[in-house]
């Protein structure tokens, strides 16, 4: 059901030999697409196929949605965990995959005109949480997951207005897309079928810091700098190959429907299965 749903998006996964195979490893992504987030489930498909399903492997999700009656049971049956550095240092320590998007919410409602650019709000609890576990971390970039739908602003003013801060939630996004137009989370629109590249970056390697640089500031600094400017080098490259993902998605999708195939061909390093 999941792959269906991302199939919509035509998803092409690169570097999927960059993600470790077993034993503990921090991913660290790009947020892209509200609420609808194909890019985390691409992320989180690929994963599986990498290291199969025996494997541990966890996201980190927002604390509040876990004392949400009925819901935080529902996200730790699925894998989420709180975004808490105690609980994810404990998974990595078992030797745990853990999933983050430190841009969270902010990102995910970043204004279209913003859609190729790293934004983690200089969240940088990812980094200390790296340092003191002594893994590998791996960054994967997406483009054109923010593509589905067109943000015109986060609204943080207006979820201000409405209050929602005492719940912490910092954003109302604002959005164009049909079949209404003009849109909100209240009435949320379609997402349009953009395709979806995913690539998993080689590795970095932070255990010579040693532990203790969690609690260095000029360290913690430095590391943000360099994952961040990685991961936007690669996102504009991607952005260079494919400027237009919705008409590669719809033409992608007309292409399959004319054929009576079934999901894109992948390059041979990956490709999803139906």
């Amino acid at each position: 059901m999941l792959r269906r749903y991302t199939n919509l998006f035509s998803p092409e996964v690169r570097g999927l030999e960059n993600l470790p195979a077993t034993g503990p490893v921090l991913v660290v992504g790009n947020h892209s697409g509200l609420f609808y987030m194909p890019d985390a489930w691409v992320v989180s498909l690929a994963i599986v196929d990498r290291r199969g399903s025996e494997q541990p492997a966890y996201a980190l999700g927002y604390d509040l949605l876990f004392g949400i009656p009925g819901v935080g049971r529902y996200l730790r049956r699925i894998g989420a965990i709180p975004a808490r550095g105690g609980v994810a240092l404990e998974a990595l320590g078992q030797g745990a995959l853990v999933l983050d998007y430190p841009g969270g919410d902010l990102e995910a409602c970043r204004p279209w005109t913003a859609r190729n650019r790293i934004d983690f709000a200089g969240r940088t609890g990812f980094v200390r949480l790296a340092l003191q576990a002594g893994v590998p971390v791996v960054p994967v970039v997406s483009q054109g997951g923010h593509d589905i739908v067109i943000v015109v602003t986060r609204g943080e003013r207006l979820a201000r207005v409405l209050g929602l801060h005492r719940l912490r939630i910092k954003v109302f996004p604002v959005m164009i897309g049909p079949p209404m137009g003009l849109a909100t989370i209240l009435n949320p629109p379609l997402p349009l079928p953009a395709a979806i590249t995913v690539e998993f970056l080689p590795a970095l390697d932070w255990t010579a810091d040693g532990p203790d640089a969690a609690g260095d500031p000029g360290v913690v600094a430095s590391r943000f700098r360099e994952i961040t400017g990685v991961m936007q080098e690669a996102l504009d490259r991607l952005h260079l190959e494919h400027p237009h993902p919705v008409a590669r998605g719809v033409s992608q999708l007309v292409r399959r429907t004319l054929t009576r195939g079934g999901p894109p061909v992948q390059p041979e390093e990956f490709s999803f299965q139906s």
